[in-house]
């Protein structure tokens, strides 16, 4: 890939494809093209056509997509489903019409069964049921592979997948009602540090920076502990004028165990498989599919091969926040999948590995996010 040659990243503002964007800078390249969301509705078939035709980017990133945490895949589902479906197919094809010589296309974890044996392998895609919680989204996740897998297949296309596992990192949506579990506990988790120590000033301007629910610093006292409240952050008592006595109160269960990885490091693996790897690579080196009209697996797991349980992200995000409330678990909310560990072996064989601790990841992350908030 030359360095002059033009990128377009889709979903260039968020927290994946500004990771990615970064890292290509980084690495040289000068030609990086993206458009916001109010510049370009990547789910109108003719506006992307358009754009195609006027832009020829030469390589694709296609890390646009619409995400959030279990709650919020569970209740928007048919957004979930409709309009990641329309995302991928609208670039998906007009990549091929206008003979981009690489896609890479960005799936997730979410794809694998619901018991897929562990650590979840690239060949276990479609062997049983999905996680139902999840569903709408890992099923247009799973036509994105397949569309770049079909047109690989039939007219030759390089377009290659990657499954990263959980991510954070700068840029990652601290949203309540949509967020993933890791931002969603660490907001909470300063959210209820605030409120613990008195730092009205600190809850007023986190709540000017991302309200929840139209709720702003500007609120009285009583309708932000309402709202707080709701989120699992509760208020006991005045212990002084000082201090007083907060829970926080997290979904499920907390044994579940999930793998994270810094967002950094997933940029960097994508850029390596946008340099080096190509769809007939990982098509060729799998000498065990026998026949030839079996679908072959066209994409690559990114990730770190190492999981903790929620609770022990909890725990570790409390000692980076401190935070010295009780942590409560809410076993009637779902859990979701019970372990989702990634078979990164093939990721490792490409000389991929070094990534950032999970308790290094935290605290930095949690640097950006107070820093965020000033």
């Amino acid at each position: 890939m030359d360095k002059h040659s033009k990128i377009y990243v889709a979903g260039h503002t968020g927290m994946v494809g500004s990771a990615i964007s970064r890292r290509l800078r980084e690495t040289g390249c000068t030609n990086i093209i993206g458009r916001t969301i109010e510049e370009l509705d990547l789910t109108n078939q003719q506006v992307v056509a358009d754009f195609f035709r006027a832009e020829q980017p030469e390589y694709v990133v296609l890390a646009a997509a619409k995400v959030g945490g279990i709650m919020a895949n569970n209740i928007y589902r048919a957004q979930f489903i409709y309009e990641n479906l329309m995302i991928e197919a609208n670039i998906i094809h007009q990549s091929y019409l206008n003979k981009v010589k690489k896609l890479l296309f960005l799936g997730s974890s979410c794809i694998y069964p619901k018991n897929a044996p562990q650590p979840l392998r690239e060949e276990y895609l479609l062997t049983s049921e999905l996680e139902p919680t999840n569903e709408p989204y890992a099923i247009a996740k799973i036509a994105g592979i397949k569309l770049c897998e079909s047109y690989y297949r039939q007219y030759g296309c390089n377009f290659i997948s990657v499954m990263p596992t959980n991510l954070y990192g700068p840029n990652d949506n601290y949203n309540l009602e949509t967020s993933h579990v890791l931002p969603a506990i660490i907001r909470k988790m300063h959210l209820a540090h605030c409120l613990e120590t008195s730092d009205w000033e600190g809850i007023r301007k986190d709540l000017d920076k991302r309200p929840i629910e139209n709720i702003y610093g500007k609120a009285t006292q009583d309708e932000i502990l309402a709202i707080l409240e709701k989120h699992g952050i509760s208020h006991s008592s005045i212990v002084n004028r000082q201090s007083s006595i907060v829970n926080l109160t997290l979904w499920g269960t907390g044994q579940v165990f999930r793998e994270f990885m810094h967002v950094d490091d997933m940029a960097s693996a994508c850029v390596t498989v946008l340099e080096k790897i190509n769809v007939k690579d990982l098509v060729n080196s799998q000498s065990s599919i026998v026949n030839p009209q079996s679908s072959p697996v066209t994409f690559l797991n990114i990730g770190t091969g190492e999981d903790q349980t929620i609770a022990e992200i909890a725990s570790l995000v409390k000692s980076v926040v401190g935070f010295a409330g009780e942590i409560r678990w809410d076993n009637t909310k779902p859990d979701g999948t019970l372990k989702k560990l990634m078979d990164v072996s093939k990721l490792r064989a490409m000389g991929v590995t070094g990534f950032l601790s999970i308790e290094n990841g935290i605290k930095s992350v949690y640097s950006h996010y107070i820093h965020d908030n000033k």
